[in-house]
């Protein structure tokens, strides 16, 4: 060992420092776990900015760059995403005017609500997802799924949002120009209710941001991260991811997941 010390040319204090420091504890050790456990926790859908606010959640407030050089450290990183079904067929119908304009702030629950359709392609056959997103908390409210992208798809997605939303809400409803939400049936159900209706401007994917980021975090969470036996097996698998976005999963924003934080607005309301 003497002739390698002398060979590289390192001097003899700083051979003992560096042995001193290598056989030190790793005062991270502790941090690495907790970052590890809270990585495979989440399926390794979080990136460092997220398991930051969740230490910080834990009472452990980390510089994110620290998180960043340990996760890198360790060879924790999240997934990359991908394209959304398009479903803009032209002019069948009505075009709402773009009345959310990009504000995508809501100041209460069920104040302003975001959807789109979504394709999957699994084991040969196609799959298309139409959920409602509330811009005041990023919850999913509901969604339906089907084998082909109908107006039934939409229709019953709608339904089934209406019963949550009380008597009498104001509340406007986004979407882009596809042929479902320019339909005669869908605008009255939303007429009916009181809804207001908006679109965004056509080929402009800005104008539903939100929706599209949505379905980009599901996809390579989700999609890209699981394996799937069947396509029944694939849908109760997104049943369980999206209970797990809306009731777990923290969104970096709000520092809690979306219920969490509708809960916590509620009880101080």
């Amino acid at each position: 060992m003497k002739a390698l010390v002398a060979f590289a040319g390192i001097k003899r204090s700083s051979y003992y420092d560096l042995v001193k420091k290598m056989n030190r504890p790793d005062p991270d050790a502790e941090l690495k776990a907790e970052i590890q456990a809270i990585y495979n926790e989440h399926e390794g859908r979080y990136g460092y900015r997220r398991i930051r606010d969740e230490l910080a959640n834990r009472g452990k407030k980390v510089n994110h760059k620290k998180v960043q050089r340990i996760m890198k450290a360790l060879g924790l990183k999240c997934l990359v995403r991908m394209k959304k079904y398009k479903s803009y067929k032209g002019t069948v119908g009505k075009i709402a005017p773009n009345i959310l304009n990009r504000n995508f702030k809501a100041e209460a629950p069920n104040e302003k609500w975001v959807t789109d359709i979504t394709e999957f392609k699994l084991f040969g056959e196609k799959l298309y997802l139409s959920p409602i997103l509330d811009l005041f908390n990023g919850e999913i409210i509901t969604y339906t799924i089907g084998s082909r992208p109908t107006y039934s798809l939409v229709s019953e997605m709608v339904e089934k949002a209406l019963m949550r939303l009380p008597e009498e809400h104001k509340l406007l409803m986004h979407s882009d120009q596809g042929w479902h939400y320019q339909m005669k049936q869908y605008r009255h159900a939303l007429e009916s209710r009181g809804i207001v209706q908006s679109m965004s401007r056509k080929g402009n994917c800005y104008d539903n941001s939100v929706m599209e980021n949505f379905f980009g975090i599901m996809k390579s969470e989700f999609l890209y991260l699981k394996e799937f036996q069947s396509v029944e097996h694939f849908k109760l698998e997104l049943e369980n991811y999206i209970n797990y976005y809306n009731t777990k999963r923290l969104k970096a924003k709000l520092k809690m997941s979306p219920v969490q934080y509708r809960t916590h607005f509620i009880l101080v309301a």
